[in-house]
């Protein structure tokens, strides 16, 4: 069974500044849905996770989200691991929606995170500084917050990149289990045989959408090379393009 509510995009246009990001995109990402997003560098696959997430506003067009039971996996490029927290503060941090920032928390919260890293493989390194970890012991933690979290959407943004085998295929694991129960997956990913095999919906972008539905029917050759070709196009200093209102 799905949880929670659809994602809808109405002619959205996302921007940095005045430098387009993306271009009047239209669809929705039905609530229980496991999608990944791809297309070329710089296509906007990021910049559209935080827009649903609340995190980027609308340049022009509509978003509709749930954002209150949104979780986001930024890059791990993105994230400053030389501030000293420990493992087990970093998952804690995954209650805070619920918990606000003075409330303290109950014993249960306390040991949800405990769980959460025992069940990412994590056990015993609560008190471990992050700054101390591997890339995929990193990823992992970040992760053991998603469980915490409990969120009926989770937006994942390059969640297997740096990271080794085994942790990959544990992390994809968690993915499928999400699924599983119902919720609603949106994955920025580059590896293009992991999406064949593990995504059924797929969302190809290039700062407009290339093409949106069945992963077989998405990534087709001919999909693949427009959006290459439309990559190949862009300008550097182009600004958004305005729709008049009819």
């Amino acid at each position: 069974m799905s949880r929670g509510e659809s994602i809808v995009l109405t002619d959205l246009t996302l921007t940095h500044g005045r430098r387009p990001a993306v271009h009047h995109i239209s669809g929705r990402f039905a609530p229980g849905s496991l999608t990944a997003i791809v297309g070329p560098n710089g296509a906007g696959k990021s910049t559209l996770l935080r827009a649903i997430a609340g995190l980027h506003p609308a340049h022009e067009g509509c978003l509709a989200a749930p954002r209150r039971d949104i979780a986001l996996l930024p890059q791990a490029a993105a994230l400053d691991r030389a501030f000293p927290i420990s493992c087990l503060d970093v998952v804690l941090f995954g209650h805070w929606n619920r918990a606000g920032a003075f409330r303290a928390l109950r014993p249960a919260e306390r040991q949800a995170a405990r769980d959460a890293l025992a069940a990412v493989g994590l056990e015993g390194f609560e008190g471990r500084p992050v700054g101390s970890l591997s890339s995929g012991q990193f990823q992992r933690v970040l992760f053991a917050r998603l469980l915490v979290q409990d969120a009926p959407v989770i937006l994942l943004d390059e969640p297997f990149n740096a990271v080794d085998a085994r942790t990959a295929a544990d992390l994809l694991a968690l993915v499928h289990r999400w699924h599983g129960e119902g919720r609603t997956i949106l994955a920025v990913l580059h590896d293009l045989e992991l999406v064949r095999h593990d995504f059924p919906e797929t969302l190809l972008l290039a700062r407009e959408p290339v093409a949106w539905g069945p992963t077989a029917e998405v990534l087709t050759a001919a999909n693949r090379m427009k959006a290459r070709m439309m990559a190949e196009a862009w300008d550097a200093e182009a600004e958004a393009c305005e729709r008049s209102a009819a």
